[in-house]
C-alpha cells in the first residue's frame, strides 16, 4: 500500500489538458529513497505520452522523467544515499537487472523490458508508474543518481533526459579531443548534443534548415554551421563527419546528410521513432562503410558519469523556468518550438 494523497498535474484522456490530481506513491521498501521534488524537466516524450500520440499510455498519465530533489526517507537498507542529499531521477525506475544488458549497465536495452518513470508498470502497487509532475517519489536507490553539488540545481534536470540521449552515443562511438561531429536540429536535444561534444574536445557543426539559427549555434559553442537548404555548403562538407547526431523528432529524410559522413561514420537517430517516409539510399552507405544507427537514452552507470562529466566541466542546458499550472501553454510553445531550450517547472508551484 502507499501513501494516496501526493498532489500532482496530469491529464485523464489524450483530449484534455493536464490539471491538478491526486496519486499514490508506495510506503518506502527496504531500498527504496522517497525524494522531495523541487524541479522537474519538460520533454517531448511527456507531450506524446499525455496525448497518445504514440499509442499505449495508460490513464490518467502523469508525466515528467527529468528529475531533481531532496530525499526525505530511505528504507532499512539503502547504503549510497542519506536523508538531505540530492538526488535524480531519469526515465528508468527498474529493471529485471539479470539479463545480458542489464549486467552490462545497459539496463535502457533490458532484454525484459525496463520500468519507465512515468507509463511504465509498478510491480509494487500493481498500476501505472506516475512521473516527476508531482509532489514526490518514491525509487530504488539502484536508479537515483547522484546530483554534483556545485551545478545550479534549476538547471540540472533536464540532463536526464536531453543530456544522456546526446552524451551515450558520443561515447559509444567514442568521440574525443578532435573528432568531427554533426548535430542535425536545434533544440533540447541538439543544443545539449554541441555543448556536450564541445565539451569532449570535438569540432562540432549544426546542420540546420533556418540561417536564424547560426548565432544561437555559435553562441553554444558551435564551430561551425551548415544549413542544409544551401547547396553549396552541403556540397563543402561532404566526406567530414566521423559522427552525426540527428535530434530532429519528426519525420525527415536522411539521405542529404549520409553522405557528409566521412569514411566509417555514423548517423545516428536519436529524436524519431517511426517510420520513415523517404527511403534510404543505400550507395553513399556501401561505397563508404557508413551506418545509420539509433540510441535510446543511457543506463544508470553511464548517465552518473554524465553527470559527474557535467560537474567537473560545468555544462548545464539552457532553461526557461515555468510554474506548473503553466503546463499546457508550456505543450503549445514546444510544438512551436518557442523555447531556448528546455522548459524546467518549479515544483514549488504545485504547493500553491
Amino acid at each position: 500500500m502507499g501513501d494516496t494523497n501526493i498532489k500532482a498535474f496530469g491529464t485523464a484522456s489524450k483530449d484534455e489538458d493536464l490539471k491538478e490530481m491526486h496519486i499514490e506513491r508506495r510506503e518506502v521498501l527496504p531500498t527504496d529513497i522517497e525524494i522531495e521534488i523541487m524541479y522537474c524537466g519538460v520533454c517531448h516524450s511527456d507531450l506524446h505520452t499525455a496525448r497518445n500520440d504514440w499509442g499505449g499510455t495508460k490513464y490518467p498519465a502523469v508525466p515528467g522523467h527529468e528529475i531533481i530533489g531532496k530525499i526525505t526517507k530511505i528504507g532499512a537498507e539503502v547504503t549510497k544515499f542519506q536523508v538531505g542529499d540530492l538526488a535524480g531521477v531519469g526515465c528508468l525506475v527498474d529493471s529485471c537487472r539479470e539479463c545480458e544488458s542489464c549486467k552490462q549497465d545497459l539496463e535502457q536495452y533490458c532484454l525484459n523490458g525496463s520500468t519507465g518513470t512515468y507509463n511504465g508498470h509498478d510491480k509494487h502497487l500493481s498500476q501505472q508508474t506516475f512521473g516527476g509532475y508531482s509532489e514526490k517519489v518514491v525509487v530504488d536507490e539502484a536508479f537515483v543518481l547522484k546530483i554534483p553539488e556545485n551545478l545550479d540545481l534549476k538547471a540540472v534536470a533536464p540532463l536526464l533526459c536531453a543530456g544522456i540521449t546526446t552524451w551515450s552515443p558520443l561515447k559509444h562511438w567514442n568521440v574525443k579531443e578532435g573528432s568531427k561531429v554533426a548535430v542535425v536540429g536545434l533544440g533540447g536535444l541538439g543544443h545539449m548534443a554541441i555543448k556536450l561534444a564541445k565539451g569532449l574536445g570535438a569540432e562540432v557543426t549544426l546542420i540546420s534548415r533556418s540561417p536564424d539559427k547560426i548565432q544561437d549555434a555559435l553562441d553554444l559553442g558551435a564551430d561551425a554551421v551548415v544549413i542544409s537548404t544551401y547547396e553549396n555548403e552541403m556540397k563543402a562538407a561532404q566526406g567530414k563527419f566521423d559522427l552525426i547526431i540527428d535530434t530532429v523528432p519528426y519525420d525527415h529524410d536522411i539521405n542529404p546528410y549520409i553522405s557528409t559522413l566521412n569514411i566509417s561514420g555514423t548517423l545516428v537517430l536519436v529524436g524519431y521513432i517511426g517510420k520513415m517516409e523517404e527511403a534510404l539510399f543505400t550507395p553513399p552507405v556501401v561505397l563508404g562503410r557508413r551506418s545509420v544507427a539509433g540510441s535510446l537514452i543511457g543506463g544508470i552507470k553511464e548517465t552518473q558519469e554524465l553527470l559527474d562529466f557535467c560537474g567537473e566541466h560545468n555544462i548545464l542546458p539552457e532553461i526557461e523556468m515555468i510554474k506548473m499550472q503553466d503546463i499546457n501553454e508550456a505543450y503549445e510553445r514546444m510544438l512551436k518550438s518557442d523555447v531556448h531550450y528546455r522548459f524546467v517547472i518549479d515544483m514549488a508551484s504545485l504547493k500553491n
